[in-house]
């Protein structure tokens, strides 16, 4: 089926055909006028996805070569993320469906994240254990089929990317944090700083990051930097260079030791990387590493793929239309969406 998918659930813009698994077109327009508010105000991003929706669309049919009335099906973002970001999608996809005379469906977000993979090859064979990790979101998902997948564990408060921001804007280096601190970090010591890894009752699959945000926030105010990012002392680029590189040492230690143990729970041999912070190179160098000790085959998606994107969202859809898994008009955004 060639699906159309649409996705608007925080701050990315995005719109996507897929045709067969093979990836047609993918358009994604960013926001960055959250920068100067060091993180997503969701109105903002409401407002921009409604300037943009119709132009992103009409770009990603354009790029696949396609006319509207050659899409099959289309699928829309409907949970979970910021409420008002949702709707925008979810409503422009149901009405372009309904006007079309098209089946549609509704994608759970995760879930896009989830089988993200399969859009790049080579892609994991099941049964295989996904490491789904983004700025709302740290879980361990054990997949036995396609579509068909157990939960395993997920965090307990922040999510591994929120942390990342957060110690960002402490340290002043702006919005999204998340690759300026991966880029300082490869020039930095981890083992400059001793933060702590939360590894929760033992045996636990799930996360905890709260901890280390705060870690960092207390080592910077004893070291003479406040949390609004402003020097007291005098901080050279490899004095911040070891801070970030010892909080992503900290952070990646605790995904990789979890996922571990989630493969010799399963018995799996294939791992997956999934999410935003699936980007990160330390965390690919360090699961890489532990996948090659163990004779596992470690997967991961293009870097397009990582990111909030409609691509994955037409994957997903397509598994659901193909099973003939239509969502009704009537289909609300929901924010709080599990997987």
């Amino acid at each position: 089926m060639r699906i159309l998918g649409i996705e608007t659930s925080c701050d990315e813009t995005s719109a996507a055909v897929v045709e067969g698994g093979r990836v047609l077109s993918n358009v994604v327009s960013s926001q960055w006028v959250h920068a100067a508010y060091g993180g997503v105000v969701p109105e903002l991003a409401s407002r921009a996805h409604q300037r943009r929706i119709v132009e992103v669309v009409d770009e990603a049919l354009r790029r696949a070569g396609s006319e509207k009335r050659e899409i099959e099906g289309i699928a829309a973002t409907y949970g979970p993320g910021l409420v008002g970001a949702l709707l925008v999608g979810l409503n422009f996809g149901k009405a372009l469906a309904y006007g079309l005379g098209k089946p549609f469906t509704g994608v759970n977000h995760m879930e896009g994240h989830l089988y993200s993979n399969f859009l790049s090859t080579p892609a994991p064979e099941c049964p295989f254990v996904s490491l789904v990790v983004s700025g709302g979101h740290t879980m361990l998902v054990s997949v036995e089929a396609p579509y068909r997948h157990i939960l395993l564990g997920q965090t307990r408060d922040d999510a591994a990317g929120e942390a990342f921001d957060k110690v960002a804007k402490m340290l002043g280096l702006g919005y999204p944090g998340g690759p300026v601190i991966d880029r300082l970090a490869a020039t930095g010591d981890p083992g400059a700083v001793k933060f702590p890894r939360s590894f929760l009752e033992e045996g636990s699959l799930d996360f905890s990051f709260s901890g280390i945000k705060t870690a960092v926030l207390y080592y910077l105010r004893r070291a003479g930097l406040d949390e609004r990012g402003s020097a007291r002392g005098t901080w050279d680029e490899q004095k911040m260079a070891d801070i970030c590189a010892s909080f992503q040492a900290a952070v990646v230690d605790v995904l990789v030791r979890k996922t571990m143990t989630a493969v010799e729970r399963t018995g799996v041999r294939n791992v997956a990387l999934a999410g935003g912070v699936s980007a990160n190179s330390g965390l690919r160098r360090a699961m890489e590493i532990e996948a090659a000790r163990r004779g596992l085959r470690i997967f991961a998606p293009a870097l397009e793929f990582c990111m909030d994107n409609g691509a994955m969202i037409a994957y997903v859809g397509g598994l659901r239309l193909e099973r003939d898994l239509q969502s009704p008009m009537s289909l609300a955004a929901d924010p709080s969406l599990s997987l």
